[in-house]
């Protein structure tokens, strides 16, 4: 982001407190002053498309929709309704049957009954373009075109003129038809309902003559296949001889009961698995010094677990056990022997021999617990290996009862499909039978499933075009492209338009908005005054004068009064009143493009502060375009480079205005050298220290900044520059490139003046304070002329 630490603080103190903030125009004010700035634009675009709307309505020709409206699905007759064909029948599906509406069989058959190949609203013919594309065909020589269309041309037209629709969640479907002719509209809307109704009562009829005939087939069919399964069935019974009890085969009844055994001792089995396992864990981690808690723990058995009593199956036998209560009791006096020892270990000392006795019986009920335990183990090792053998058993068994059942479950397998066969038969042939009676019946009675409930009637006003809504059309249109259009200018728009623009995005004052002066009217006026002013001056000839003529150069003391002088005035007053003026003398005027005005500011501001008193020098520094001295010395032959070259002296090459009396010193005689070299030397520096000493004012008219390098080249020997940015034609961009290619400058920069303003644009851009440019306020004060 631009930053110019040295930018001049008195010309806005506000803006620097507020670090360049400011209320910007709220919503309305930009709105307001975009419609200011391409109202015209906008304005144009909506005529135009108002016109065109209004064109529309002239040259389409009218367009009216028939409507015809079917109740679908209706009943069949009551002879018939209680037949089973009808009572199955799904229910009608609604978009099948507007597609079927929509068909290009039905437009097909409409097209041919009414003839509308030769209809001029589906041929083409009765269309103003196409008079008009015939006209011109003949105009220059050409045929005109066929006049008759193909099938496929009017079945698209048809199609593109017809809509069929279902009117809510009704069965009424509505049929619409557009044509130019209401009458015509209507007759064909009609045409396509009865064409509908025609071609849907000849499909039924068709579909019944087929359905009676596959249903009469297919009966013979499935009596024979219902009588051969039956037959099938009982071969087979007799065959195998099976015999059934409680409507359950005797085999299966003793599979069934051998299965219900297995369970139960594959179950029994594995709990005596578990039990064996825990008595396992438990040895498998015993010693000698084992405390008799952990070795008690087997207590925690059930009864039932350390006996072995497992539910067992039937046929089973476990071994009885009363190990809980003897382990239980050794645990007991195990605990109360250690209490005793306890006692006496305190009272005699761990050594005695009532100590030592007690504490070898704790250590052989120890060993008693653990045999028990081991002996509680092997029991519940041979119960186990007792259980597996008996499961083993019954498992055997029933697989001999598998066995033998194999042989008559596969014919009772065969047996069931038969059967199932033979009943799926039997069901579809009485079904069948059924539906060949309905069928029969209702071929003898065919009757559409559709009526006409309102049938197609002229209408009396046109659907299209709409007038009302062309026309908003052609007026929200117009607004919208011209708005579009203005948008499109404003994205385009990378110029400076208002002072806010300059300070927001240079972060620089804008000291001056200096106005656009008309040329012919500015050469006329300040040609007259000056012829004046020089009249009024006596010639002397030992000085060079300035050459004064017509043109903007003049303007700001030849109009005086003037808008572009109080401009030109405001530039002045923000250098006066700069608390570093004593310091500031060197004032460098400047660009980012060339053609900005930065030579006739720089001329009008000597010009209004020698006219103040002060001693002042205008010096061409653009070396390579030296616009001013054509302007002011048109023949002068000596100019800056010669003095720093040694050549000549100041007071050789200065010419003095003999109006104002402000000096001008030219940039002639650095054709074929480098200028920067020449603007940076070393001899340029001792030339302006003369100028600082010699006078009030040196104002310096410099290149611009983007072609050339010669303003940066000399910036070291100025005090301050002013950057001249025209209005609305310079890109902003531009500017911030320039500025940052050259921080040496930008950071000397007092300000920026805006050149070339068109005051009454102006306003449309800074339309918040746009009254602050008013003609009328400065014409009480001065004169606005040549503005």
């Amino acid at each position: 982001m631009l930053h110019n630490p040295n930018a001049s603080t008195p010309a806005y103190p506000p803006q620097q407190e507020q670090g360049w903030d400011r209320n910007g125009p709220g919503p309305f004010d930009m709105a307001l002053g975009f419609l200011r700035r391409h109202y015209l634009v906008i304005a144009i675009t909506t005529v135009l498309s108002l016109l065109a709307s209004f064109a529309l309505l002239k040259i389409l020709p009218p367009t009216y929709s028939a409507d015809v409206k079917i109740m679908l699905g209706t009943s069949k007759a009551a002879v018939v309704q209680p037949q089973p064909a009808v009572q199955d029948e799904p229910p009608l599906d609604m978009e099948s049957q507007i597609e079927i509406l929509k068909s290009k069989s039905i437009a097909t058959s409409v097209i041919n009954q009414l003839n509308l190949a030769d209809d001029p609203d589906f041929n083409g013919k009765g269309s103003p373009l196409h008079g008009a594309v015939n006209a011109v065909r003949r105009l220059v020589g050409l045929a005109p075109e066929p006049n008759a269309p193909s099938m496929d041309d009017l079945l698209d037209e048809f199609q593109r003129r017809m809509n069929a629709f279902r009117i809510g969640t009704s069965s009424v479907v509505e049929v619409d038809f557009s044509a130019s002719d209401p009458h015509r509209a209507a007759m064909i809307a009609n045409a396509i309902a009865k064409e509908y109704f025609d071609q849907q009562l000849k499909a039924e009829a068709n579909e019944q003559r087929t359905i009676t005939a596959w249903l009469h087939d297919r009966l013979q069919d499935l009596g024979n296949d219902a009588t051969t399964a039956e037959r099938a069935v009982n071969e087979l019974k007799s065959r195998y001889n099976i015999v059934s009890a409680d409507g359950k085969l005797i085999d299966q009844q003793q599979v069934t009961e051998l299965t219900n055994r297995l369970v139960a001792a594959r179950t029994h089995t594995a709990s005596l698995m578990t039990r064996l396992n825990r008595f396992d864990d438990m040895l498998a981690t015993s010693n000698a010094d084992m405390p008799v808690d952990r070795i008690a723990a087997v207590s925690d058995f059930s009864p039932a677990e350390l006996s072995g009593n497992l539910n067992p199956p039937d046929g089973l036998s476990l071994s009885n056990s009363n190990s809980t209560t003897i382990i239980n009791s050794l645990r007991q006096q195990y605990l109360d022997n250690a209490k005793r020892e306890y006692e006496y270990a305190a009272k005699y000392g761990n050594d005695h021999v009532a100590v030592v006795n007690i504490r070898a019986t704790m250590k052989s009920i120890r060993q008693a617990m653990l045999d028990e335990v081991r002996r509680l183990a092997d029991v519940a090792k041979h119960d186990y290996a007792e259980a597996k053998q008996q499961q083993q058993e019954i498992e055997r068994q029933l697989a001999q009862a598998v066995g033998k059942s194999q042989d008559t479950r596969a014919a009772e397998v065969s047996i069931r499909e038969l059967e199932t066969s033979a009943k799926s038969y039997r069901a579809l042939y009485d079904t069948f039978l059924q539906r060949y009676m309905g069928s029969v019946q209702q071929g003898s009675f065919p009757i559409a499933k559709a009526r006409v409930i309102s049938a197609a009637t002229p209408p009396k006003k046109k659907i299209k075009p709409k007038s009302i809504v062309l026309m908003a059309i052609g007026l929200f249109g117009g607004l919208a492209l011209g708005g579009g259009l203005g948008l499109l200018a404003e994205a385009k728009d990378r110029s400076f338009r208002t002072t806010d623009q300059v300070e927001d995005r240079l972060r620089l004052p804008c000291l001056s908005v200096v106005p656009l002066l008309k040329r012919g009217e500015v050469d006329k006026f300040t040609k007259k005054a000056t012829a004046n002013a020089v009249a009024k001056v006596e010639p002397d000839g030992s000085q060079r004068m300035v050459s004064r003529g017509p043109g903007t150069c003049w303007a700001a003391s030849a109009m005086p009064t003037s808008r572009f002088a109080e401009s030109i005035r405001s530039l002045k007053v923000a250098i006066d009143q700069d608390p570093n003026r004593t310091s500031r003398k060197v004032f460098g005027l400047t660009s980012a493009l060339p053609n900005e005005g930065k030579s006739v500011i720089a001329a009008s501001l000597a010009q209004l502060v020698a006219n103040s008193g002060k001693r002042v020098i205008v010096v061409d520094c653009d070396l390579r375009n030296p616009s001013l001295s054509a302007m002011l010395a048109p023949d002068a032959g000596t100019g800056i480079a010669d003095i720093v070259s040694g050549g000549r002296q100041l007071a050789d090459a200065v010419w003095t205005d003999p109006v104002t009396r402000l000096d001008f010193l030219p940039g002639m005689g650095a054709a074929q050298r480098d200028t920067s070299d020449i603007l940076g030397n070393e001899q340029m520096r001792k030339l302006f220290e003369q100028l600082r000493e010699a006078y009030d004012y040196v104002i310096v008219d410099l290149p611009p900044l983007a072609p050339v390098v010669d303003a940066r080249a000399i910036s070291a020997l100025l005090d301050s520059f002013v950057l001249v940015v025209e209005w609305g034609r310079t890109p902003a961009e531009v500017v911030e490139h320039a500025l940052n290619t050259a921080p040496n400058v930008y950071d000397a920069l007092f300000g920026v003046v805006l050149n070339k303003t068109d005051m009454k644009a102006l306003k449309r851009y800074a339309n918040h304070f746009g009254d602050y440019y008013n003609h009328k306020y400065y014409a009480r004060y001065g004169s606005v002329m040549a503005e």
